[in-house]
């Protein structure tokens, strides 16, 4: 049986500063030359010179994927991931490179995707599934499976752009995984749901790939997840297939390839998360001006700069670290004690401080939120690899290890006499 999936040279080029792959005038221009040229003979063609504002994406990406298997996809920020996906999904083309897909795809790559927000969550569900080109029958067949699933049946009928991030994902999700697609491609976006819906998602793709023997991409930064779900990963790094190796093999390789970022970091153009849009607030940048950066035990101030459409009342700003695996292990939210602060129209510096830094020496991805209460304007996740250093005459780190260290209050309390 030939692979399901077959990418063989695959490299993706997008030109910096520009919408799409060239301008106007280029196009233009290119159009003009080729009337000029009908009927005279083609000359040799002249290597093209590279141009600053090319930005490769992908690499001559090559593998293959075999029917009924999981593959993870895995790589830092920027590694290609996403663009590698789009295109598998024919969102986007290929600049060279050839693609052979034998199977319906259904994709699940951004909260949303393929989602009419005028419609309501019935009438998309219909659509998604002509969309993978099955018929009313099939759709009718699958339905109440699809909506006990997303646990949408109260607001089934409501439009879907009255929907919160998390009833979107379900419902994307479900009609994804209940509508029988050859291939399923999955992005980091079931980051949006809660745990026990995460549990519910690999559950039910653990069965769809066992069960039904169909294929699933999947991309996430929570190693645990991906070496529960997969056998083997394809690494990315700089759009570049490092290889696609056994599941430890592979997380292993990961961790090695991926070193500290910087401590001031331009955030303006990253993919935002959870479903934010950043309309309304837009996080611009995110830096660490602690005296001594990010030391165990020692003070931690980070300053985050953002830009305001209008007055915010109540806001609250949230910061979190997780390991390299992906688990959360430390979250700074400044309104965890009910204090919420005014931002105005603008650019604005929020800074947030921590008298002492409780994490262990090590590296750790940093994620930063802009909100009201449960409302997120933006949500930036894993944008930076931040690695924290021992303290000064720092000995408490050495007596073993773990996520977090911090100094509790401690009483003797006498034990009353036993009597005789």
């Amino acid at each position: 049986m030939p692979p399901i999936i077959e990418i063989s040279g695959v490299s993706k080029k997008y030109r910096l500063g520009q919408i799409g792959m060239t301008s106007l005038r280029e196009d233009v221009e290119r159009l003009g030359r080729w009337v000029g040229s009908l009927g005279r003979p083609a000359a040799p063609a002249a290597p093209a010179a590279p141009d600053s504002r090319d930005f490769w994406a992908l690499r001559d990406v090559s593998f293959s994927v075999e029917p009924g298997e999981v593959l993870g996809i895995i790589g830092r920020n920027g590694a290609g991931k996403s663009t590698l996906l789009k295109i598998l999904s024919r969102i986007t083309e290929p600049t060279t490179g050839e693609i052979r897909l034998r199977g319906r795809v259904g994709s699940l790559l951004e909260v949303g995707t393929g989602f009419h927000p005028e419609l309501s969550g019935r009438d998309n569900i219909f659509l998604n599934g002509a969309i993978l080109g099955m018929t009313n029958s099939e759709i009718s067949r699958k339905f109440d499976e699809i909506v006990a699933f997303a646990e949408v049946d109260k607001f089934i009928d409501t439009p879907v752009k009255r929907y919160s991030s998390g009833m979107y994902v379900r419902l994307a999700f479900a009609i994804a995984a209940h509508l029988e697609p050859e291939i399923l491609i999955v992005d980091e976006v079931l980051a949006v749901g809660d745990a026990q819906f995460q549990r519910k998602c690999i559950g039910r793709m653990q069965e769809i790939s066992h069960g039904h023997g169909r294929t699933i991409l999947f991309v996430s930064h929570a190693m645990p997840t991906i070496r529960r779900l997969c056998r083997k990963c394809a690494v990315l790094e700089g759009g570049r297939l490092l290889g696609v190796y056994p599941v430890d093999e592979a997380i292993e390789l990961y961790n090695r390839h991926i070193g500290p970022s910087g401590l001031d970091i331009e955030v303006t153009t990253r993919q935002r998360d959870w479903g934010t849009d950043g309309r309304t607030a837009r996080i611009h940048r995110v830096r660490v001006v602690s005296e001594h950066g990010l030391r165990f035990n020692e003070t931690f101030t980070v300053e985050v700069e953002i830009e305001s459409s209008e007055t915010i009342d109540e806001a609250m700003l949230g910061f979190a670290f997780n390991t390299i695996e992906g688990q959360r292990i430390l979250t700074l939210d400044s309104d965890s004690e009910g204090h919420t602060f005014t931002i105005p129209p603008g650019r604005s510096t929020l800074q947030l401080t921590l008298p002492r830094l409780p994490l262990h020496p090590g590296r750790y991805y940093c994620s930063t939120v802009l909100g009201r209460g449960k409302h997120l304007f933006d949500a930036i996740d894993g944008y930076a690899l931040w690695e924290v250093h021992t303290g000064r005459n720092d000995w408490e780190s050495d007596r073993g290890y773990g996520g977090c260290r911090l100094s509790p209050t401690i009483a003797v309390v006498p034990s009353a006499a036993c009597p005789l």
